[in-house]
């Protein structure tokens, strides 16, 4: 399958929330930059799991005319949900759209890589408990250093132990799983501080996947900009119009900067497109990228 997007070109617009096959994606760093021109994006950021290498090889490939390359990363973390001490899984966008991440950062980044590594470890004992037969060299061949669960979730379909990959995840891996195995995360608050440290913009991604009240999830969003949250993802492909409205009108609130992305993996997500999202259900605007650029500055 191919993806093209709609017909219309998407001058104008960019996409700021992307995966390659440096963590979970099944485009290339230069297929995914190739068809962002393809369909006339004026920018995207590349948000691999735990690694710039998806954003470093695309740049290492030279920019290609009217393509806006943004550095970014995705970052898993904990939050304990105040009214409950539930926890929620918060995942994290990290933006370095005008400054290099600092050391410090890419060494506190490499451990969060050993302990990605040592959870696929104990995944994979889970799961062979449970009778599957299916080994960490297996997995990394598919996602080398950056495995995660999307690709013990093709091997699992693959072998046919699962009908299909949200099949894997509801079954063996998900978090209700009976094998699921949690990872280390640092907090919320922590990992927020970590990337304003290291000189980049934290943005909660697909805050409908926080799952609370409209009051509790102000609340939330309101403490996490106070611990040093810089922006909240508006247009993801998970976001309804109506949603898309509410998120946008939560960031000016609490003065966020607003962001957006499809969430783009390619055949593992074959109904979300590139810069246009699942069915066609958003355009993010350039503004948004140049409005993070003029009012961003890096306070180490």
């Amino acid at each position: 399958m191919s993806w093209t997007g709609s017909s219309e070109l998407l001058t104008d617009f960019i996409d700021l929330h992307t995966h390659t096959t440096e963590s979970d994606g099944t485009l290339t760093p230069g297929e995914l930059v190739d068809l962002a021109k393809q369909i006339g994006l004026s920018g995207i950021g590349i948000t691999d799991h735990d690694t710039f290498a998806g954003y470093e090889k695309a740049e290492a490939l030279g920019l290609k005319p009217g393509i806006d390359l943004v550095r970014g990363i995705e970052l898993n973390s904990r939050l304990t949900v105040p009214d409950n001490g539930n926890q929620r899984h918060v995942h994290l966008l990290a933006y370095f759209p005008s400054d290099l991440p600092s050391r410090e950062f890419r060494d506190w980044i490499a451990e969060g890589q050993r302990d990605r590594r040592s959870r696929n470890r104990r995944l994979i004992q889970a799961l062979r408990e449970r009778g599957i037969d299916i080994t960490l060299e297996e997995v990394e061949a598919r996602g080398k250093s950056m495995a995660g669960r999307p690709h013990f979730a093709r091997i699992l379909v693959e072998k046919g132990y699962a009908a299909d990959y949200d099949d894997a995840f509801q079954r063996f891996i998900g978090e209700d799983a009976p094998s699921y195995v949690e990872r280390q995360s640092q907090t919320t608050e922590q990992t927020i501080r970590m990337v304003r440290e290291g000189g980049g913009i934290p943005v909660v991604a697909h805050p409908v996947r926080l799952s609370l009240s409209r009051d509790l999830e102000r609340e939330v969003l309101l403490r996490l900009k106070n611990a040093g949250l810089l922006g909240l993802e508006v247009y993801h492909s998970e976001h309804p119009p109506h949603l898309q409205a509410h998120y946008r009108r939560l960031a000016d609130e609490l003065d966020l900067f607003p962001t957006g992305g499809s969430d783009f993996h390619g055949a593992v997500k074959p109904d979300v497109q590139l810069g246009s999202g699942f069915r066609n259900n958003l355009r993010v605007p350039r503004e948004f990228l140049d409005r993070m650029r003029a009012e961003h500055v890096v306070n180490r």
